[in-house]
């Protein structure tokens, strides 16, 4: 007869005892979250409700959590038109902003923006410090409105900037957004400080559209944002703004000062540290990651691995 191994049978009971625990505790709810730590409140990222924005929260955001801050993705929130009230009201508490258009919103869309990134800064700081808001270091990274070329076009005529066009404008056609002719920063503005005339304008539906055409010949001269990714892998040439027609957009976290009383340098030096690998070229290629399908937290999280801000 198979004897008992000693210790058996008060071990079966207490199996059981702990699946009958188990199973009781299925019928009951979740304990509730435990309460937020007013020393560590949660760090409220929001973005504007445009993929590259998104891009942009996620590289701060995943910096920030992967250090130890506690924070939550408030994804394509909005408009500036939202995004502000709600950073000045502590709705959300930092976002990824872009100098000049921000400065410019804060005095009522009057172009008080200068194409120098150092002194847009500085207004930006006394704009925002009266709402609570601090602004850390920008990025070299700058998504402003660019004007390009064919390769092709720059070779044979020696293109480099916008000035360049001069001689050629009333031969050439211009693409650009349907509102384009009025923008002071788009052919408005070409007009009035380059003083280029182009022989036609073209409305385009998209930045897609305008690269297609570009190549095929359509047109010559196409407005293109800096960190467009139709930019990459084409035979496209961005020309130098070199009488500083637009302003500096460079991106540039903003914070609220109640955050940033309770986190301290640490969180100003870990932004910091983000923004200052960040590259127009390498935004764009982030841009085409997501562009191509990539979600925008995998590719941010690649581009912190790569540069060693997370491991």
């Amino acid at each position: 007869m198979r004897r008992r191994a000693p210790g058996a049978a008060p071990r079966a009971v207490l199996l059981l005892l702990v699946l009958a625990l188990l199973a009781a505790g299925c019928d009951r709810d979740p304990p509730p979250p435990p309460p937020e730590d007013p020393r560590r409140p949660v760090i409220q990222v929001a973005s504007f409700d445009f993929p590259e924005s998104e891009i942009l929260g996620e590289l701060y955001g995943q910096a920030l959590r992967q250090h130890g801050f506690p924070v939550e993705q408030v994804v394509q929130l909005g408009s500036r038109e939202v995004v502000g009230p709600a950073l000045e009201q502590g709705k959300v508490d930092m976002a990824p902003e872009y100098l000049g258009s921000a400065l410019n919103f804060l005095n009522d869309r009057d172009r008080i923006a200068t194409a120098d990134p150092a002194l847009t800064h500085a207004r930006l700081e006394q704009a925002f410090a009266p709402r609570g808001v601090s602004v850390l270091a920008y990025a070299p990274a700058q998504d402003r409105n660019g004007f390009v070329v064919t390769g092709d076009l720059a070779r044979r005529h020696g293109l480099e900037k916008l000035s360049d066009l001069a001689p050629l404008a009333s031969q050439l056609s211009f693409g650009g957004p349907p509102e384009c002719p009025q923008r002071p920063l788009c052919l408005k503005g070409l007009q009035d400080l380059y003083e280029l005339r182009f022989a036609r304008f073209e409305a385009m539906p998209s930045r897609a559209v305008t690269a297609g055409e570009l190549d095929t010949g359509e047109i010559d001269v196409g407005m293109i944002e800096t960190t467009d990714p139709h930019l990459i892998g084409t035979d496209l040439v961005q020309l130098e703004d070199d009488r500083r027609l637009q302003p500096a957009e460079n991106v540039v976290p903003v914070v609220r000062r109640e955050v940033l009383d309770v986190y301290g340098p640490a969180l100003v030096r870990l932004c910091n540290a983000v923004s200052a690998q960040l590259t127009t070229a390498e935004l764009t290629r982030l841009n085409l990651q997501v562009a191509e399908g990539q979600p925008a937290a995998e590719a941010a999280s690649g581009w912190l691995r790569a540069h060693t801000i997370i491991g």
